[in-house]
């Protein structure tokens, strides 16, 4: 029965993507907190669009970057064994789970429970991503053979995935420009890791000024343009794959369309959000004193900064890069290698410095490929025992995206110190502390603004 049953949901998912799926999670909400149905729809199709419109470009993006990707490493002659199949295989990888149908319901019912009990003001409505759970689950299912405690372990995490958003809250607000939403994805996570060094960074005077997109465009005039400037990276990706002048004039021009078109695409999700969210605070407000309810969505609605896609495009030859020299690497990058989990997180913890960001996007890129490359055998096991991809015998498959690096290996291989190997545990240490760290600090910082806000009504 839930191998039907599992079965059903991963083909609708698949059938259907988050383009749809969301929508009518979305719609479905604003019936319930009152919407006229006519504005729930009108707001639901166009987050569809909207979602559309970004998986569309990303999709151009990757379609056009990936052979660049590949050409350096042809260049650099880099033989690495592990097949690098991106985030969509790994979802398909995920849903093959036999229990993969069990996480919708845990997840939904958690949520109740914390909203019930005021541990969070989050509405998580990203249940399309709620194969990244599944996936933690699976890795702790192969250590462990244990399959109460992997739900336990995905339970944690969907507990984690509400607080670190309520957490975001205001900064991605803030950011996007959007009232009422926050970032549910697990790709949040890794703001554990980035936002300590990222605290020490902006100890250092030279990286602590304004260095974002907009600040940049005031200083260098025209080649901080949006089309200029993904002109420019184009040509010199052109260069860096060795193409010809032809072809790297026209990788020029299509990066610039891609970088033209993001921040056009974003204005969409603010139109379609705004007034979900703005019922969604009505409805709570009248039920709950005090209360406001936030929706959780996955990351795409941050997809108009452009400090976000330099952040991606510098990542790509830092990864090539790093796949030749690191040791202990085995996965060839090459559907992962636009990494839109190193930049999100990046991202919010420096408010969009483009220059932090990059810093952190070097340091957590070896993070990536090692834990691509430990996740292999798990992986690997899972595809071929239920035929979710066709690989040739001996091949090995995994992801050098895989969000939330660092936590999901921690989290779901930590008990592997029973067996010897304790450096999963000592992630996990490090990750808490800096769980914790971002966590007091953050409020730290909230509670100074709001006392700021207050002394200035007082005046």
């Amino acid at each position: 029965m839930f191998n039907a049953a599992n079965a059903w949901i991963q083909s609708f998912l698949n059938s259907v993507g988050a383009a749809v799926f969301v929508p009518i999670i979305m719609i479905i909400m604003g019936l319930i907190v009152k919407m006229k149905p006519k504005e729930a729809f009108s707001s639901g199709l166009l987050l569809g669009v909207a979602f559309d419109g970004m998986s569309m470009l990303i999709s151009y993006m990757s379609g056009i970057i990936q052979p660049v990707g590949e050409a350096m490493l042809n260049r650099l002659g880099i033989d690495l064994p592990i097949i690098d199949g991106g985030w969509t295989t790994m979802a398909a990888i995920a849903w093959s789970w036999p229990y993969a149908i069990l996480m919708f319901p845990l997840m939904i019912l958690i949520n109740i429970i914390m909203l019930t009990l005021n541990k969070t003001k989050v509405f998580n409505a990203d249940l399309w991503n709620v194969w990244g759970k599944i996936f933690t689950a699976i890795g702790v299912e192969f250590l462990t053979h244990n399959v109460l405690l992997a739900f336990l372990i995905a339970a944690i995490q969907i507990v984690l995935e509400l607080n670190i958003a309520d957490q975001y809250q205001d900064t991605i607000e803030e950011l996007s420009g959007i009232p009422g939403v926050t970032c549910t994805h697990k790709m949040v996570f890794l703001t554990a890791i980035f936002y300590p060094i990222d605290k020490l960074l902006r100890k250092i005077p030279a990286l602590n000024h304004q260095a974002d997109a907009a600040a940049l465009r005031e200083k260098v005039g025209i080649f901080a343009e949006n089309h200029v400037l993904g002109f420019i990276v184009g040509c010199l990706f052109g260069i860096l794959g060795g193409y010809n002048v032809g072809q790297l004039l026209g990788l020029g021009v299509q990066c610039a369309m891609c970088l033209t078109l993001f921040p056009v695409i974003s204005k969409y999700f603010m139109e379609a959000l705004s007034p979900i969210s703005e019922a969604v605070s009505n409805y709570m407000n009248k039920r709950f004193e005090g209360r406001q309810l936030v929706v959780g969505l996955d990351w795409p609605f941050l997809g108009g900064s452009n400090e976000i896609w330099l952040a991606v495009i510098y990542s790509i030859p830092i990864t090539v890069l790093f796949s030749f020299i690191l040791p202990g690497n085995k996965i060839l990058p090459f559907a992962g290698i636009v990494n839109i989990a190193i930049a999100v997180p990046a991202y919010l913890v420096t408010g969009g410095n483009l220059i932090r960001m990059i810093i952190l996007c070097t340091i957590g890129v070896p993070v990536f490929l090692l834990v691509g490359t430990a996740f292999a055998p798990a992986i690997t096991q899972l595809a071929t025992s239920t035929k979710a991809v066709d690989l040739a015998k001996g091949a090995m498959i995994s992801n050098s995206s895989i969000d939330g690096p660092w936590f999901t290996y921690a989290i779901s291989q930590f008990l592997d110190c029973m067996n010897g190997n304790w450096i999963p545990l000592i992630m996990l240490i490090i990750w808490i502390a800096g769980y914790v760290y971002q966590r007091h600090d953050m409020k730290k910082i909230a509670m100074a603004k709001r006392a700021g806000a207050v002394e200035k009504e007082d005046k």
